[in-house]
């Protein structure tokens, strides 16, 4: 009789397509796994309020890490730019797998045409749909006309509201929208210069406890080089003591045995912005962040969070 490993997944289509593309990664890993698929209901999923009025990030991932702890699921299935720096203690991060396209998509409604396809040449007081503080304030600093509208609710029903003329643009994860299949939808992708992209945007993170035997079969799961840039844009947020209920942003990448660092804090109209970035070895992943936010700190960022 095959083992049985039950991978924890919210209920939205992007989320079931993201626990998938695991259990089917595992299944050619391990063929004696039988592996299955458990949605677990997350508070964030069934309140519409904005998210810093429900909890802030941990709303995604509390109930899948609830489920963990109680062993009615044996692996979570996470966007790592959703799951808080700090788990709780019986809980490991397996593996983060090799990240997907991290920027930010302009997604136009279809009366604006290709040409227009960059937040500079939106039209004068475009309304802009996003829930993410991080997107508004680098959106309100590049454009301080834009209207930016709250948004919240699955992938198709953002962009069922921006086809209705709710909004004329959005901004989404452009790996979420290759994952479902809507690459086709993405008008323009941001660069890091003009939007600096969440900590560990297009990263699926597996997230299990410690003690259980099939770890090491999902450590085989995990990307290196993405694993160490998350790491350091991870530290860089815990120094901060920061969500994504805070415009904050880092990306870092790992080339010619170096990574390179860079982070961005924001006041919540983005009027002000301190920008910095840092280079070291590979073995300082952590150190890194933790060094970038202390001298973002010393910056006056702090100041911004308040």
């Amino acid at each position: 009789m095959k083992e049985q490993l039950v991978i924890g997944s919210r209920g939205s289509k992007l989320a079931l397509t993201q626990a998938g593309m695991i259990k089917t990664a595992l299944e050619l890993l391990a063929p004696a796994l039988e592996v299955r698929i458990e949605i677990i209901q997350t508070s964030g999923d069934s309140n519409s309020e904005p998210l810093a009025a429900i909890g802030g990030k941990g709303v995604f991932t509390k109930e899948l890490e609830e489920a963990l702890l109680d062993r009615r699921i044996d692996l979570a299935v996470h966007s790592l730019k959703d799951l808080p720096t700090v788990i709780p203690e019986q809980l490991v991060i397996a593996a983060i797998c090799k990240r997907e396209d991290p920027r930010d998509a302009l997604v136009l409604h279809p009366k604006l045409k290709r040409p227009q396809a960059s937040v500079r040449a939106l039209p004068p007081n475009a309304v802009v749909g996003t829930s993410s503080p991080r997107r508004l304030a680098q959106l309100k600093h590049l454009r301080s006309d834009l209207v930016i509208k709250e948004l919240r609710g699955n992938v198709d029903t953002r962009l069922r509201k921006l086809d209705e003329g709710d909004y004329d643009a959005l901004i989404l994860a452009s790996a979420g929208l290759r994952r479902l299949g809507l690459e086709n939808r993405i008008n323009a992708p941001l660069a890091a210069t003009e939007m600096l992209p969440a900590v560990g945007q297009g990263a699926l993170a597996i997230e299990m406890r410690a003690d259980y035997d099939a770890i090491a079969v999902v450590n085989k799961l995990n990307h290196k080089f993405t694993s160490l840039a998350c790491t350091a844009e991870r530290a860089f947020l815990r120094s901060l003591g920061g969500g994504c209920q805070l415009p904050i942003a880092a990306y870092a990448v790992v080339r010619d045995k170096r990574i390179r660092l860079e982070g961005l804090v924001a006041d919540p109209e983005g009027k002000q912005i301190v920008r910095e970035r840092i280079v070291g070895g590979l073995e300082e992943a952590e150190e890194l962040g933790i060094r970038l936010g202390q001298q973002m700190l010393l910056r006056g960022a702090g100041a911004l969070l308040e």
